[in-house]
């Protein structure tokens, strides 16, 4: 694995044959938890990985409130530092697929095909309590808000930074995320867990693309993205075409 130094993102990058296949990782998460090797080879084969941790997350570093579209940006930087001129498949997870849904278009990169796993239509972040969650990181009360606490929740999951993870939190809500705008024009894989209340709108998503497809696999919004169903139907998919 090599790192990209030139990128402000910590970028791993596992070489191979074939075109790369990016992966963008979930909310309070990092990329060798989302896409473990012990997983992910079996399916790939020799193709070149490419693991990005989010700003905030894992090994990357904190941005402050910074908005959805400097997120996609650095995105961009990181993934052309180490696949420069290279056409990629992208494969994103909830958050991941959400930055993935815009990164698909940044003039930055060369995307063939997109997975978008577990992402919900709708942007909860802007209806997290940022006050009520920060004055809980100080000591306060816990939030009244159940999506606000389950938001808190993950943020300060072990090995994470939650007060960094909320200030990314604030900065992605200032760009609320748009079905309507900015659409992948590639072809595109949405998948969802059958007990995924965030993934239950992906049909409508489906319909707003020029070419998309939907495919249900066992499991809620944590267990799907492990599921074995999962991985075969994006190594179908990406090895179509």
């Amino acid at each position: 694995m090599t790192g990209a130094p030139e990128s402000t993102l910590s970028v791993t990058r596992r070489e191979g044959t074939g075109r790369p296949v990016v992966f963008l990782h979930g909310l309070a998460s990092r990329a060798r938890l989302d896409w473990p090797s012990a997983e992910w080879d079996p399916v790939l084969g020799d193709r070149p990985q490419v693991h990005v941790d989010l700003p905030a997350h894992g090994d990357s570093p904190a941005v402050g409130a910074l908005p959805t579209s400097g997120a996609v940006d650095l995105l961009a930087e990181a993934v052309a530092a180490v696949a420069p001129g290279e056409e990629i498949d992208l494969v994103g997870y909830s958050l991941g697929a959400r930055l993935a849904w815009a990164l698909a278009g940044h003039p930055g990169v060369a995307v063939r095909r997109v997975v978008l796993g577990g992402l919900s239509p709708m942007e909860p972040f802007a209806l997290v309590d940022l006050a009520a969650a920060r004055a809980a990181l100080s000591g306060g009360p816990a939030p009244a808000d159940p999506i606000t606490g389950m938001i808190l929740g993950m943020a300060t999951l072990p090995g994470n930074r939650p007060e960094a993870l909320l200030d990314l939190i604030e900065g992605l809500a200032s760009e609320p995320f748009d079905p309507a705008a900015g659409a992948p024009a590639q072809p595109v894989l949405l998948l969802g867990g059958t007990d995924d209340p965030m993934a239950q709108g992906i049909d409508g998503l489906a319909a707003a693309l020029p070419d998309a497809r939907v495919v249900r696999v066992p499991g809620d919004h944590l267990a799907a993205l492990h599921a074995p169903e999962f991985r075969a139907a994006v190594a179908e998919f990406l090895a179509e075409g």
